[in-house]
């Protein structure tokens, strides 16, 4: 029986934990904050209206309970949870235990490397393994894609490749295993695609109204495609650096399929499931103000592109436009 603790309940949690104790011989725990609100069945629906459905072993705020015994703690946590998690669990982890990220590009072998011991089995996906929303909190989610192939780094495992076999079959999915840690915990993503594009939206705008939301992607403008091409430029030098080969993080116009700032703007603006997505903003009595607690801020500055920054100024590799984004975002993020 492979015992598995997830931390965190929300919606990676949430499907994580519905799919997993689906699976034959596992044991599914779950650390959470609201422990009151779930049900030791949660369902996870597909889209094909398959129900996943299996009985959690224990739902607790607790890490004394579940972390112990656990085969496996996979964190399912935005990025600026990990830290407090991984304090609030380390007295309880057993040394043979893996501890890994069900995404790990918002600091998780970072914060990992700093706060557990050396020799501490770990690991963490690249991408997250499914598309995932709350249907009702703690009872019913969504499970709105699949991923065809993921991959994963592992480090300090007795034995790498059955690691990677147990993630393949827990979660139904081809798994590859990445060269290091870098591969996974770097991004030109969220981190350059997000900063990039509020950045060219809003600098100068920061304390204005509109009289509508802006959408993220559909609205995509040659400024922003411009701005991410040089942030992407610089932070290729850092993985040519790191020796992070271009098949593991291809550059933003490979992966998009495009040659310029035109094409690119062209793409983002036309692929389906980025359509009908908002910018981050609320609505007050006077208009739409951007909203600086939302995770592209509180997330993709300082738990994206700040590990990208440290590492280009580590490594003494002149990054003036992701340094520019990079202090501007963190100066309004959460204020």
């Amino acid at each position: 029986m492979l015992k598995i603790t997830i931390c965190g309940g929300g919606n990676l949690g949430s499907v994580c934990a519905g799919f997993l104790a689906s699976q034959p011989d596992t044991q599914v725990s779950l650390l959470t904050r609201r422990p009151e609100q779930w049900s030791l069945q949660p369902e996870v629906i597909d889209p094909d209206g398959h129900c996943f459905t299996g009985t959690l072993s224990c739902v607790t705020s607790d890490a004394r309970e579940v972390i112990p015994e656990a085969d496996i703690v996979l964190l399912c946590l935005p990025g600026f949870s990990i830290e407090a998690v991984l304090q609030e669990i380390r007295p309880w982890l057993s040394p043979a235990t893996a501890v890994g990220a069900i995404v790990a590009n918002t600091g998780f072998f970072f914060a990992a490397h700093n706060l557990l011991p050396a020799s501490q089995p770990l690991f963490g996906f690249q991408r997250v393994p499914f598309i995932s929303r709350i249907s009702t909190y703690g009872h019913r989610a969504q499970l709105l894609g699949y991923k065809p192939q993921l991959h994963v780094a592992i480090e300090h495992a007795d034995d790498p490749a059955l690691l990677r076999l147990t993630l393949e079959q827990l979660f139904r999915t081809p798994v590859a295993l990445l060269n290091n840690f870098y591969e996974v915990s770097l991004s030109n993503s969220n981190p350059i695609l997000h900063t990039g594009r509020l950045f060219t939206m809003w600098r100068g705008h920061e304390q204005d109204t509109f009289p509508a939301p802006f959408l993220f992607y559909d609205d995509w403008t040659l400024e922003a495609s411009e701005m991410i091409m040089q942030m992407d430029a610089e932070f290729m030098q850092l993985t040519d650096c790191l020796g992070i080969s271009q098949t593991a993080i291809p550059p933003l116009l490979t992966y998009y399929e495009s040659v310029d700032a035109a094409s690119l703007t062209r793409k983002i603006r036309t692929i389906q499931a980025f359509h009908g997505i908002q910018a981050p903003m609320t609505e007050t009595p006077d208009g739409w103000r951007i909203d600086f607690t939302s995770r592209y801020f509180i997330e993709d500055f300082p738990f994206g592109l700040r590990f990208i920054r440290d590492l280009l100024r580590q490594h003494h590799i002149p990054a003036p436009f992701i340094e520019q984004v990079y202090q501007w975002g963190v100066t309004y993020a959460a204020r």
